[in-house]
């Protein structure tokens, strides 16, 4: 069993608000006025909490691209006994952003690491959203580029727990257009700005959330919780081709019943079924 150091001080994983500045725990705050440093993500986000409550503690900012010759900086500081708070923008530090570089680190030198639990934009959107709760995956956010987001899906297609994930306002649409064709049209949310004024929370079959937003330049955070994977799974296009094979030769359907039977049974995009079922008529 590994021991911390002695004389060390403490790193610790403050989570912080994702938009309402009350989301905020009694301990939250009393560590943050008693570290020695704050380890912020953007020091001027950071600063607006920190005027809030009165605090003044001194920051440093750790970010994605400076995470390595700072975690070096910080390291130091809590071999010398110092302890050190890190926060992130928003919600818990770890969690798709840079905080992962600097525990690691400590952990690999024998430093005590202590969360401070709090808000996090993906539960918070998981627990309003009315899809299962009992099992659930967490994707942080799909690649950016068209092709690796779209295989992303592809592996997530027989995924049958509920899945969360990132995604920017940018992205936001041309995401759950690849979702709806890849994954067909399952129920999903869309959360928006949570805990802020302008909080937004759209429930619907993926077809219904696309229309809803078109057109929209959509602004703040964004979080999409998916329905997972449900009856009949299939991954493989021979697969989907014999099952519309037993559905138009088999059982008589028509290529346009068959289409949306298969599409319906297994969650696939009636695109993506109209396709294969060309090819066998």
């Amino acid at each position: 069993m590994r021991l911390t150091n002695i004389g060390t001080g403490t790193l610790y994983i403050v989570s912080t608000p994702i938009g309402n500045l009350e989301d905020i725990t009694l301990r939250a705050l009393k560590v943050l006025g008693s570290v020695r440093i704050i380890a912020a993500e953007d020091t001027r986000h950071t600063q607006k909490l920190l005027h809030h409550y009165d605090i003044h503690t001194q920051q440093t900012s750790y970010h994605d691209h400076n995470k390595e010759e700072k975690s070096a900086v910080l390291i130091a500081k809590l071999k010398e006994g110092h302890d050190i708070a890190l926060v992130s923008d928003a919600g818990t530090p770890g969690i798709s952003d840079p905080g992962y570089y600097l525990i690691n680190r400590a952990i690999d030198e024998n430093i005590k690491i202590t969360p401070i639990p709090g808000p996090t934009a993906s539960i918070a959107a998981l627990s309003i959203s009315g899809l299962p709760t009992d099992a659930f995956v967490f994707e942080g956010f799909l690649p950016a580029k068209k092709a690796a987001r779209r295989k992303r899906l592809q592996e997530l297609s027989s995924e049958r727990r509920t899945i969360i994930m990132f995604e920017t306002p940018r992205r936001a649409s041309s995401s759950l257009e690849d979702i709806s064709e890849i994954l067909g049209d399952r129920r999903v949310v869309l959360t928006r700005e949570l805990t802020k004024m302008f909080e937004e929370v759209i429930r619907d079959k993926v077809s219904n959330v696309m229309e809803k937003i078109k057109g929209r330049s959509l602004k703040g955070e964004i979080t999409i919780i998916i329905e997972g994977a449900h009856g009949e799974i299939i991954t493989d296009t021979e697969d989907l081709k014999s099952y519309l094979e037993k559905l138009m030769k088999k059982e008589g359907l028509t290529l346009k019943d068959a289409v949306s039977k298969a599409s319906k049974d297994l969650n696939l995009s009636k695109n993506k079924v109209y396709k294969e079922a060309l090819k066998i008529k």
